[in-house]
């Protein structure tokens, strides 16, 4: 595999190994706290959270607009247990794929339904992002939002 991709794979599983250790930290009723109106909930972030890896791997393969939004219909988590197993099965997918790939291939680039170019490398690295970015929103809603402490390290 491509030292790159790999390097960027364990930044995505270090990401997802302390948001599963964040969720260790809840209770199911965490989920249905919302510390702001008319946004995510908990539960409702972590479902987004768990999607991640696989539905920008599918965005990054030239997924339509009506092929996400199916996507996102027919999948749902109804527990902190599914909410892991999906996040991990999520990663365990795009690893894969990843690993598959050839030089040629992470250089190709694919153009999402709304218009961005990336090469294949390129969205893999806006799936680090993606995680991160929501794994620090995670992080600020249980702590500052309602005095949870986690007591994870959120980086090795």
């Amino acid at each position: 595999m491509n030292i790159y991709c790999k390097s960027t794979l364990h930044q995505i599983k270090v990401a997802v190994t302390t948001i599963v250790q964040m969720i260790d930290r809840l209770a199911v009723h965490d989920l249905q706290k919302r510390p702001t109106e008319n946004k995510h909930s908990i539960g409702e972030l972590l479902t987004h959270i768990a999607l991640i890896c696989e539905a920008d791997s599918l965005i990054s393969d030239g997924s339509s607009k009506a092929k996400m939004d199916e996507y996102y219909t027919n999948v749902s988590y109804n527990s902190l247990d599914e909410l892991k197993d999906g996040l991990i099965k999520n990663y365990k997918i795009l690893e894969e794929k990843y690993e598959r790939f050839t030089e040629e291939e992470l250089l190709e680039e694919v153009t999402s339904y709304w218009g961005v170019t990336y090469s294949r490398y390129e969205w893999l690295i806006e799936i680090v992002a993606h995680l991160y970015h929501h794994r620090g929103q995670l992080h600020a809603m249980l702590v500052h939002c309602y005095g949870i402490d986690l007591q994870v390290s959120l980086f090795e």
